[in-house]
């Protein structure tokens, strides 16, 4: 940053890059934040804006520059805007991320006293040569997989339902979780960014696992033509998916357009880099391969 606060914009100064492309990126943290209003826990939900913006344009190998945040209340109360941006300065500070403004607003006609939002904005470049957007996918490349912390900031509308956002309800003790329900919701949205910055350049093509599941956000990256076929049983789903499922009743193609389920990053690349990924990131699974689409859908999952 140029300047401290108090101006009408932020400045930042780019430096290091030879041909610079900026990415961008805009979201919310959504109903999540219901989870946490009910929990009284506002540490969280700043975390999962920041990283999830960062994972969005780290999909096409950018560096992420500056983070801008908005909050909106019906009634402002100090000490929850610092809860929440000391989230917001912790994430951005692990990423090397500038927190170079942002602005609060107090909209009584709008929100309920105890209601808030929290949207965040980022700004990142990648060197126009190194720009990663699956146009070299091909047939017989390989699909990797990176963990997801939980549900990260998607499905939680239906989890409300599923589950109910009251104190009473998210403080229930469930054997299958070793935890709270309300203790696995708020865990924080993980970011990708450090652990995959060493191999951007075995990567032809990245999907960050938001709404929409896998069927959802793989499609934006393959080119035309192809499909991922994925196998559902290469990876463990983690507890809090099979119990949302059981406890809503919910199909299995439902569960996999709205929840990660345990897959936050999906990775595509040549079969001789993936084993070399995996050997460096043992955490990267193999999940699936890239073959030519035969049917209406780009992707399956056996």
């Amino acid at each position: 940053m140029l300047a401290g606060p108090g101006l009408f914009g932020g400045l930042f100064e780019l430096k290091g890059f030879k041909r610079p492309v900026l990415v961008s990126s805009v979201d919310g943290v959504g109903t999540k934040i219901k989870i946490a209003e009910a929990l009284d826990k506002y540490d969280t939900v700043g975390i999962d804006i920041v990283n999830h913006c960062i994972n969005d344009i780290f999909t096409c190998g950018a560096t992420p520059l500056f983070f801008l945040d908005y909050i909106a209340m019906g009634k402002l109360v100090p000490e929850r805007v610092a809860t929440i941006v000391k989230g917001l300065s912790a994430a951005c500070q692990e990423a090397g991320c500038a927190l170079i403004g942002g602005e609060t607003a107090e909209m009584p006609g709008i929100y309920a006293a105890d209601d808030y939002d929290l949207a965040g904005f980022i700004i990142g470049a990648v060197e126009k040569e190194n720009i990663i957007d699956g146009r070299s996918i091909s047939t017989g490349d390989i699909i990797l997989g990176l963990p997801s912390s939980g549900l990260h900031t998607n499905g939680y509308s239906l989890v409300r339902k599923v589950f109910g956002d009251t104190s009473s309800a998210l403080n229930k003790y469930y054997p299958e979780l070793d935890s709270t329900i309300g203790e696995v919701l708020l865990v924080p949205h993980r970011s990708y960014y450090k652990v995959l910055k060493p191999f951007l350049s075995s990567i032809k093509g990245m999907a960050h696992i938001t709404g929409g599941g896998l069927p959802g956000n793989v499609p934006r990256i393959l080119p035309d033509g192809l499909a991922a076929i994925f196998d559902g049983k290469s990876w463990s789903i983690p507890p809090i998916f099979n119990l949302i499922r059981e406890k809503g009743n919910i199909s299995t193609q439902e569960m996999y357009r709205v929840f990660n389920m345990g897959i936050g990053m999906v990775l595509i690349c040549a079969p001789d880099k993936a084993e070399q990924i995996i050997k460096q990131l043992p955490e990267a699974m193999v999940i699936g391969k890239v073959s030519k689409k035969t049917g209406n859908s780009s992707v399956v999952i056996k």
